[in-house]
């Protein structure tokens, strides 16, 4: 198995997925340590018509990453649909099977974008916001 390489972009939007949550785990409600909290993609960070976009992305513990990842049409996609609603699940599903020709080439400018969200959920954060956070997705 080939591990996908992680971009400045992949780290820029983890920070956001896993700002929204809270640092806790969107399954089991627990704070692992920020290492022990995962960006975990519905589809996978090879699509990359879809690596971005947050209705693809939700913060798991390790375990309970492990455990969608190994039961996905069980524990995953019913966890998914609840956070974002079929809709949004079946756009992004739609999504993941388009071309992604130009996104590789637009990193920087996707980290950027996500760099900024982080630092505005943080805002969020400090003023005393608590629960889930939503940020604006980059779009091509």
């Amino acid at each position: 198995m080939s591990l996908i390489k992680r971009t400045t972009a992949d780290a820029a939007f983890s920070l956001c997925v896993r700002e929204r949550a809270g640092w806790r785990c969107e399954r089991c409600g627990s704070t692992p340590d920020p290492m022990g909290l995962h960006c975990a993609h519905v589809m996978s960070r090879g699509h990359w018509s879809v690596r971005f976009d947050p209705c693809n992305a939700v913060a798991l513990c390790y375990g309970c990453h492990r455990i969608t990842e190994q039961r996905r049409e069980v524990e995953f996609l019913p966890l998914v649909k609840r956070l974002f609603g079929d809709l949004e699940w079946d756009r992004v599903f739609a999504d993941a099977m388009k071309p992604a020709r130009s996104i590789k080439r637009q990193v920087p400018v996707i980290a950027k974008h996500y760099r900024g969200q982080h630092e505005a959920m943080r805002k969020l954060r400090a003023a005393g916001s608590s629960g889930r956070l939503e940020f604006v997705g980059w779009m091509a």
